[in-house]
């Protein structure tokens, strides 16, 4: 184990510094400075290698956290990426955008600030890069199978991976431009920069993995196309259906979906274009929706040179500390202040939006809104409460419905549940032969880890499926065990 008296030793939490604001809102850079190896180490030490390590139970990805603090304790950086990648294909992706469930049961977290798990995870892979330690790994053999995975963010990639090392020929298919998904164009530079997704696809290319990039399964080819060219087909497109709020106004020119705004910022970080098509340059911008999104937007808008910024949310404010109903060691929703929020703005909490107010040239102006009051029935306006905000933009970061159903979904036939989800049984597999599904486009919109963990169990049970014997691929979550049914 790490240090048995390293939790005793060093008690205080330490991670990597930030950049100042008044620097890193003037670029689209990562926030934070890398890490010092020394205080990494230091911080590994304090893990108590738990008889039962609940970490294990907060991460989906079944992530052998106990083990790799140890060997970066020892300073065994090279065994330390061996035993994280025997679980996460993209350490590097998660290090920087997962919320660390695995750190809310971390057993250190009862009465002392948490071990820094994810800064861990993030300084071994990092290292690993740096050492030439990340290597392809191509199939010994080829299996003759061809497989079509549709969709290139965290699950699709994960399970391309996964597929194209047990020996099948593995294309994936992505309608955008450029492969990555969300990971691509719906985080800012600022949180990953995209420099780590192209090592992953120089990696993952030499492996054999084919890439087909500006390809809408249902447009561009047909479903029934795509099933007859593949021996099987594994749909991970994700929850992209955007969340709308129909209030009176809503159609003014300045009022967007946040998927409208940030990859603009992406395209423009990319070198496509000098000025992004939607700017907050000069203007009062209103973000509806408190959520992570939301929390992109407001750096987003800081560092386009926004003249303020107001984020609002429906709900209360969470409480600063872990509330009763969610003891440890489940994930608690408590008040977070992220990079972004450091950076300025205001937040409104328990508020609703009543109407967008536009100009004579029908651009948004202002926003009318309300207090309100949570009750059994929903939210109740606060009497007196309405007043005016201004606003030259607005962005909608309320989150995601399920997965869009037009096109590929209806033309495949698979079956939805009752909240529009695809469903899946044992292994991943739809009610559709031969077309399994993983990640947001059967979970619902959730977090990376949960998106990578399906995809490595969805290659799994196709895999399964494709040789008709027992896979050597590691399932990191079972099968759902919801039936296959539209209930």
């Amino acid at each position: 184990m790490a240090d048995p008296k390293g939790f005793l030793k060093i008690t205080e939490r330490e991670l990597p510094a930030r950049r100042p604001v008044d620097v890193r809102i003037q670029d689209w850079h990562e926030v934070y400075h890398e890490a010092d190896r020394g205080t990494v180490v230091k911080q590994a030490s304090r893990c108590m290698d738990c008889g039962i390590p609940f970490c294990h139970n907060g991460c989906p990805l079944g992530n052998l956290i106990p083990e790799w603090n140890d060997l970066v304790h020892r300073h065994d950086w090279g065994e330390a990426i061996e035993r994280l990648h025997a679980t996460n294909n993209f350490p590097e992706f998660t290090g920087r955008l997962c919320p660390a469930p695995c750190e809310s049961a971390c057993v250190l977290g009862i009465n002392q600030p948490a071990v820094t798990i994810k800064n861990v995870e993030n300084s071994i892979i990092d290292r690993a890069w740096e050492e030439g330690w990340v290597r392809p790994q191509p199939p010994e053999t080829r299996s003759g199978k061809r497989v079509a995975v549709v969709g290139s963010g965290p699950a699709g990639l994960a399970a391309a991976q996964q597929l194209t090392r047990a020996g099948h020929d593995v294309t994936v298919f992505e309608r955008a431009d450029r492969i990555g998904g969300l990971l691509r164009y719906g985080i800012p530079e600022f949180k990953m920069e995209k420099r780590h997704i192209e090592r992953r696809l120089g990696q993952m290319r030499a492996e054999g993995t084919v890439f087909r990039t500006g390809v809408d399964v249902g447009t561009d080819i047909t479903a029934e196309e795509l099933r007859a060219q593949h021996d099987a087909v594994l749909l991970a497109g994700g929850a992209t259906a955007w969340r709308e709020l129909p209030a009176t106004g809503r159609e003014l020119d300045g009022v967007h979906q946040a998927m409208e705004y940030l990859p603009q910022a992406n395209r423009v970080q990319e070198g496509d274009v000098d000025t992004p098509a939607i700017s907050a340059e000069g203007k009062h911008v209103i973000v509806i929706g408190g959520g992570d999104t939301g929390a992109d937007c407001v750096g987003t808008a800081h560092r386009q040179g926004a003249l303020s910024v107001t984020q609002l949310e429906i709900m209360p404010k969470p409480p600063e500390e872990r509330p009763e109903n969610q003891p440890w060691p489940t994930m608690p929703m408590v008040y977070k202040v992220t990079t972004a929020h450091e950076e300025g703005g205001e937040r409104l909490y328990s508020v609703n939006t009543v109407e967008f107010l536009g100009d004579d040239e029908g651009r948004v102006r202002a926003l009318r809104l309300v207090d309100v009051e949570r009750t059994a029935g929903g939210f109740e306006p606060v009497a007196g409460t309405e007043r005016e905000i201004p606003a030259g933009l607005v962005t909608l970061a309320m989150g995601f419905v399920g997965p869009e159903k037009a096109g590929m979904i209806e033309e495949l036939g698979v079956e939805l549940d009752g909240r529009g989800n695809v469903v899946r049984g044992a292994d991943y597999a739809t009610t559709v032969e031969g077309v399994f599904c993983a990640g947001d486009m059967g979970r619902g919109q959730s977090l990376i880890v949960w998106a990578i963990a399906e995809g490595r169990s969805a290659a799994a049970g196709l895999d399964r499926y494709l040789t008709g014997a027992e896979t050597v691929l590691p399932t990191a979550v079972p099968p759902t065990e919801r039936p296959l049914t539209a209930s």
